[in-house]
């Protein structure tokens, strides 16, 4: 596949995922590196940004992932390793230190993937968080809740997208809230089936988007989230600016929480809860965060959180200085209702006129059933995402709306 002797360093990725959600990621990546891929079938999307390919059946079957990557090492020294997928994050972490490449611990790896792992480490630390107790059947559900006072979040240990998590107001809905989590667990939980009663952490609910490189991480934006209707927590937008005030008062407790952890290299993506009683935080993520929020750090500052993951992965020291001050209004466009997508569209020429919208990337197609929560979950949902940019945050979420003015999505069948 490549047709060339390159002096850049061989990046490998694996599961470099959808392209609407990811394709940002592994452009930003190849654009200073050579970029290998491990994927579980043949390259569609991927192809021009590649310069080597392997198949594995399984991306957690690390002797797999590990053969694969031998087989590309055999052509071409493999300089870094790294994935922005949640699910495949401790596979990954294993396999880099096969190679002799990791820049964390797969342990770390494990304490952010495990939510009740990562809340004890919080607590060892003094890291201001909620309290959270498994509970392996809804009697332990009832009495955990009970102990901890109503309301209670009960949600998966180690799901992502809020996929499984709801807000429990009292012991007559907790059966519902248990089933709803324990159903989201089967769905994506993998090989941790664990469900986690929680205290509700009240107050706006933000993410710190943090770069640690050999133990130092620095918090270089957070994102302010827009979420759908309680019970649930859909995240349904996002804003993010350069030079955001919030940022000083957020930076030192999730610079804490990932210390907590104990990773020491990689980008981490920290959801904290602004409650009355200051920032709390609810968990670290290690990886990349979700719905363009590191093309929403891109567009705002001119910091490329796929291409820092790189240069970190091979070793080289990441460059935070940021080179634009902008602001940038995401919204996650779910169809008005569950039934069959009948027509989603934009109005023809407004996003190449304005100059200022980022999509729509679409992720249904007209045929599509949608099926909206509580029933289904943001992959069933979502029917795309929509992005705005401008000077000032008042401007880009103007424009936000002003785009959302001129889409379409109309299903058959509402109920």
């Amino acid at each position: 596949m490549e047709s060339f002797l390159s002096l850049r360093p061989l990046v490998l990725v694996v599961a470099p995922g959808d392209e609407v959600y990811r394709g940002y990621c592994l452009r930003q990546v190849a654009d200073a590196y050579d970029v290998a891929v491990l994927t579980t079938g043949p390259l569609t999307w991927e192809q021009p940004y590649v310069v080597d390919h392997e198949v594995v059946e399984d991306f957690d079957d690390v002797d797999g992932l590990l053969a694969a990557a031998g087989s590309i090492a055999a052509r071409r020294p493999i300089s870094g390793v790294l994935t922005w997928n949640e699910a495949h994050l401790t596979a990954v972490a294993r396999l880099a230190e096969v190679l002799g490449l990791a820049v964390t611990s797969t342990q770390s790896v494990l304490t952010c993937r495990d939510k009740a792992a990562g809340r004890a480490a919080f607590a060892r630390h003094g890291v201001p968080s909620a309290r959270s107790v498994a509970a392996s059947c809804l009697d332990e559900a009832l009495a955990v809740a009970e102990e901890i006072g109503f309301p209670v979040v009960v949600k998966p240990a180690a799901v992502g997208g809020s996929i499984g998590v709801i807000k429990a107001e009292t012991r007559e809905g907790l059966a519902e809230a248990y089933a709803f989590a324990t159903r989201g667990v089967q769905l994506h939980g993998g090989d941790n089936r664990t469900v986690l009663v929680e205290e509700y952490l009240s107050g706006q609910e933000v993410s710190v988007e943090c770069v640690t490189y050999e133990g130092v991480t620095a918090a270089v934006a957070v994102t302010r989230k827009e979420l759908g209707p309680e019970p649930l927590f859909e995240e349904v937008g996002h804003t993010l600016t350069a030079d955001d005030p919030l940022l000083e008062h957020v930076a030192p407790v999730a610079v804490a929480a990932v210390r907590a952890t104990g990773v020491t290299g990689g980008i981490q993506h920290v959801e904290l809860r602004l409650t009355p009683t200051g920032p709390r935080v609810i968990e670290v993520n290690g990886r990349i965060g979700g719905d363009w929020i590191g093309w929403a750090l891109w567009r705002a500052t001119g910091l490329s959180l796929p291409r820092i993951a790189a240069d970190i992965a091979v070793g080289a020291v990441p460059d935070l200085t940021p080179t634009r001050r902008q602001s940038v209004a995401i919204k996650a466009l779910y169809a008005p209702a569950s039934g069959t997508l009948t027509e989603r569209s934009i109005v023809s020429g407004f996003a190449e006129t304005a100059g200022w919208v980022h999509g729509p990337a679409w992720l249904m197609n007209e045929g599509d059933q949608v099926l909206l929560p509580p029933e289904g979950d943001l992959d069933s949902a979502r029917v795309g995402l929509l992005a705005t940019h401008a000077d000032t945050l008042d401007l880009a979420v103007a424009r936000r709306t002003a785009a959302a003015g001129h889409i379409t999505l109309t299903v058959a069948g509402r109920r």
